[in-house]
């Protein structure tokens, strides 16, 4: 007979079984932390642990390596502030401050007591800072000590330029004082030509020939003169075209440098103003021949500046005075020299030591003892000048230049007046200018 065996109920987990599951479950849970929510693994193990150490040797590392950063920052920025102390030390010994001095100085001292509490705080493991606030502090340290260095550069580069600025300013005004001499001495040297030829001169042995080689001489005086004159007009900056437009005002050059001959003419014209007269018309009682021959020779050789300074009261004295005042005038020494003491001087009976008189007076000198060597030959005395346009003779005037001889020329202007001594001539000097007009007739 079979045996009916009864279906196997539906099985169902014990109390035991359920508790066991819930044990594993919370040993499971056992190994997880919660940490701000976030779930992990709790280091437990020897792996997880020794990455926790090695993460925390990265962090004191870091650390240290932050603070040794600011340390370094913190070195350099007093070593900047140093050398910033350093440099206003220097700047303050020329010229000599003494306060400045010793400001720098105690900043120097202050600095490196600084640095040495700081390498104290190191070695005995004592520092004590905020790598990032320290960082800072360097760094506005250093540019502030960069700044002041930049400063003080700026201030000895200034003194320097100011130094060399006064420094060109002595060299130029030794330039222009050389200069002035060598003009001095340029022009004794081409003024002064030999006289051998009126030693022992007699009244009697006096010919035309003596006349004309002094004439020359006061010629070549004149004309130095006048060189040394534009000389100090174009240092003055003077225009000199519009200058000879009031001298001669129609005057035409074929050359630029035969504008000179235009200043020659108004000098050597205001020099011989009062040839004609006996002492240039100063009051003299002595008015006869061997008179002016005896002053020739006793004046020949004598220094023109020294006479006047002996002599204020000689007829020449009085004639370079007048003659200088009537030449120089006012505006014209004023914008030559920038003020008006040689005038003044002369004014008040002094002579002016400048290279500028000391020419003046050469040349007057020169126009004075001609003017004695005229009046010693004992004959009626005479100037000319030629007018414009007039044809050239060679009778009565010489070319200052050289022209071509197949060209035929007139007078533009007289240069240097001739001289009519008795029935003597000496020719006028004269500009000349290819014909353009109709002729005129020489004056007296």
């Amino acid at each position: 007979m079979n045996t009916v065996r009864p279906k196997s109920a539906p099985i169902k987990k014990s109390k035991l079984s359920r508790t066991f599951h819930k044990v594993i479950s919370l040993r499971a849970a056992t190994k997880i932390a919660s940490n701000n929510g976030i779930c992990k693994l709790k280091p437990n193990t020897k792996a997880t642990k020794e990455e926790y150490d090695i993460e925390k040797m990265e962090d004191l590392k870091a650390k240290n390596r932050a603070v040794m950063e600011a340390l370094l920052a913190k070195l350099f920025a007093g070593i900047t502030s140093i050398k910033a102390a350093y440099a206003e030390l220097q700047m303050a010994q020329n010229p000599y401050n003494n306060e400045a001095i010793q400001v720098a100085d105690q900043a120097v001292v202050d600095e490196l007591k600084a640095i040495s509490e700081m390498k104290r705080s190191f070695l005995k493991k004592e520092l004590d800072l905020s790598p990032q606030v320290t960082l800072m502090l360097a760094e506005i340290q250093e540019q502030q000590g960069l700044m002041k260095t930049y400063e003080i550069t700026i201030k000895k580069l200034e003194h320097e330029a100011q130094r060399k600025a006064f420094s060109l300013s002595e060299l130029q005004s030794e330039l222009e004082e050389l200069l002035a001499t060598n003009r001095g001495i340029e022009y004794k040297l081409k003024s002064s030509g030999p006289l051998s030829i009126f030693d022992n001169l007699r009244l009697s042995k006096l010919t035309p020939t003596h006349f004309e080689k002094f004439h020359q001489q006061t010629v070549r005086s004149i004309r130095s003169f006048v060189k040394l004159m534009i000389k100090e007009m174009e240092s003055a900056r003077w225009d000199l075209d519009t200058a000879i437009k009031f001298i001669e005002p129609e005057a035409e050059f074929t050359k630029q440098s035969h504008r000179c001959f235009a200043f020659e003419s108004f000098v050597s014209k205001t020099m011989l103003e009062g040839f004609t007269n006996p002492n240039f018309g100063l009051p003299s009682t002595h008015k006869t021949q061997h008179y002016f021959f005896d002053q020739f020779n006793n004046l020949k050789q004598a220094n023109p500046k020294s006479f006047i300074s002996q002599d204020q009261t000689a007829l020449f004295s009085k004639f370079t005075r007048a003659k200088y005042l009537q030449l120089v005038h006012a505006k014209m020494e004023c914008s030559l020299f920038g003020n008006l003491n040689q005038r003044k001087l002369i004014n008040s009976g002094e002579v002016p030591d400048t290279p500028f008189f000391e020419a003046f007076v050469e040349m007057s000198m020169r126009v004075w003892l001609l003017h004695y060597l005229a009046f010693s030959f004992g004959q009626q005395v005479s100037i000319f000048q030629v007018n414009k346009n007039c044809r050239f003779s060679e009778v009565f005037m010489e070319s200052v230049t050289v022209n071509d001889s197949d060209t035929e020329f007139s007078v533009s202007f007289t240069v240097v007046p001739g001289f009519s001594i008795g029935k003597m001539v000496f020719q006028s000097l004269v500009y000349l200018s290819p014909v353009n007009s109709s002729l005129r007739r020489i004056y007296s």
